[in-house]
C-alpha cells in the first residue's frame, strides 16, 4: 500500500469516526437542552391543573428553600439556588405543590434571574388574586464563576414584592425574616 493509500485511508476512517462522535455528542447535547428548556412546553394553567381551592385564610402562606436550576439566556451557562415564594390569600389559595411546579417550569427555560422573579410572582398573582406576593431568589452563576469576573462565592439576590409585600413594610419584614429562619 503506497503512503498516499495509507493516508487516504487513515483520513477517512477519521472523518467517519468524527462523524460518529458527532452524531453521539448531539444527540446528548439534544436530550440536555430538552431537559433545562422544558419550561416552554408547559403553561401555567396546565401546571396548576385547577388546584386553586376556596378558603378563609388571612396569613402568609411560604413555601421556601426550592432548589431553582436555570440557564443563563445571554451565555449558556447554568445557574442554581434557592426560590421562596410566599402570598397572603384573599379569598383562594393554591395547592403548595403548585408553587414548586410553577417555579420549576419557568426555570426551566433560557432564563435571566430578574425576569424569572417577576415571572413566578405575577403568575401567582393572577392565579389566586392575593393581597399580596413575595418571591426572593439567591443564586450562583456559572457566567460570573467560570468567566468574566471569575468570582466563586458571588450570590444574586433578586426579588419581587407585590401588593401588600410592596405597600406594607411590616408584612415585607415578616417575609424576608421567614426566609432566613431555619427548623
Amino acid at each position: 500500500m503506497r503512503t498516499n493509500d495509507r493516508f487516504e485511508w487513515v483520513v477517512r476512517g477519521l472523518v467517519v469516526v468524527f462523524a460518529v462522535a458527532m452524531l453521539v455528542v448531539g444527540a446528548l447535547f439534544y436530550g440536555f437542552i430538552r431537559d433545562l428548556t422544558a419550561g416552554y412546553r408547559k403553561e401555567a394553567s396546565a401546571v396548576i391543573n385547577g388546584a386553586i381551592f376556596t378558603a378563609k385564610y388571612n396569613e402568609m402562606v411560604l413555601v421556601k428553600d426550592i432548589d431553582v436550576f436555570s440557564l443563563c439566556e445571554h451565555h449558556l451557562l447554568p445557574f442554581f439556588g434557592k426560590c421562596h415564594v410566599a402570598y397572603i390569600p384573599k379569598t383562594k389559595i393554591l395547592g403548595l405543590s403548585k408553587i414548586v411546579r410553577l417555579v420549576e417550569m419557568y426555570s426551566r427555560r433560557l432564563q435571566v434571574q430578574e425576569r424569572l422573579t417577576e415571572q413566578i410572582a405575577e403568575t401567582l398573582k393572577r392565579a389566586v388574586q392575593p393581597r399580596g406576593v413575595g418571591v426572593v431568589i439567591e443564586a450562583y452563576h456559572f457566567c460570573m464563576m467560570m468567566r468574566g469576573v471569575e468570582k466563586q462565592n458571588s450570590k444574586a439576590v433578586t426579588s419581587a414584592m407585590l401588593g401588600v409585600f410592596h405597600s406594607r413594610p411590616e408584612i415585607r419584614s415578616e417575609f424576608l425574616q421567614l426566609i432566613r429562619t431555619t427548623l
